[in-house]
């Protein structure tokens, strides 16, 4: 419950500061209805926050059980309507996500993974995420979904993201992630994202990337320092497993684009906030 109570005050310190920008930004009209409703913005984000932490593999299961009948808040709604105000938080994760962004600590990697809508013999038939989800090809196989782009700092903190379609050049992603946040210092990537061209415009922005190289490459000097942090460049991977795993991030379960990406927000969001997170261990 401590654990509860800590983070239902952050969201709530960040919800207040939202909230009063919002009226802030709107026009002010006496036909728009101003009516509280059972949950306030602060309760129902929190709520996406704790599934993610709990041990609960279905959303519907652990809202009945946990937040019905655990009695975390007063007199919430039932479930099919909380389901109708998932997408009314979209906007305020998103906010929320990119203002508990990582420091920018000079040291960063650089990868993406994949979120499959569906088995590939069912593309077909797929109506949830047709005309979103595209058919691209990871390490692995060939799917049809989503990429989520992901740099990180030395502290494992997430510093940018950025979700695309699955048939989206990893390296496209990557820069307009850098130029976006502006970062500078050194980026440890794996083979996939090696371009003479890349290199040179981010070197030109202050960032240097340095990636490993394929059979067919010349083989080049490269101090000892960037060799053990390119070896520790698994961390990431090791992020992708726990957010997807743990955090029960399957958009197969999803019947709205908009309620995944809501639920993918929140999970990045849990991540932020978990005090442990995978740790680079130096020699």
């Amino acid at each position: 419950m401590c654990k509860y109570t800590t983070i239902f005050c952050i969201v709530d310190d960040f919800c207040k500061i939202y909230q009063k920008w919002i009226q802030h930004q709107l026009l002010q009209s006496n036909k728009r209805r101003s009516r509280e409703g059972k949950l306030s913005i602060s309760e129902a984000i929190s709520i996406m926050i704790f599934y993610h932490f709990s041990p609960y593999k279905n959303f519907k299961l652990y809202y009945n059980a946990t937040v019905i009948s655990g009695n975390l808040f007063k007199n919430p709604p039932c479930y099919d309507r909380f389901i109708q105000i998932i997408p009314s938080l979209f906007m305020p994760l998103i906010i929320m996500l990119h203002y508990m962004s990582g420091n920018k600590t000079g040291i960063y990697y650089v990868d993406a993974t994949h979120f499959a809508v569906c088995k590939n013999i069912r593309i077909s038939r797929n109506r949830t995420f047709a005309g979103l989800a595209k058919r691209g090809h990871s390490s692995i196989d060939w799917f049809y979904g989503f990429k989520l782009h992901m740099i990180i700092n030395d502290q494992s903190e997430i510093v940018a993201i950025k979700i695309t379609q699955g048939n989206i050049d990893d390296r496209k992603a990557f820069e307009a992630m850098v130029i976006a946040k502006g970062l500078q210092g050194k980026c440890y990537a794996d083979k996939g994202y090696i371009s003479k061209s890349l290199f040179d415009r981010l070197y030109r922005y202050g960032l240097m990337l340095v990636t490993g190289i394929k059979r067919n490459m010349r083989n080049y000097l490269m101090p000892i320092l960037d060799k053990i942090m390119l070896r520790k460049r698994f961390i990431i991977e090791t992020i992708f497993g726990y957010l997807k795993e743990q955090f029960n991030i399957h958009p197969q379960k999803h019947r709205s684009p908009t309620n995944f990406f809501a639920s993918l927000f929140a999970a990045l969001i849990a991540y932020q906030i978990k005090p442990s997170k995978p740790k680079i261990s130096y020699p």
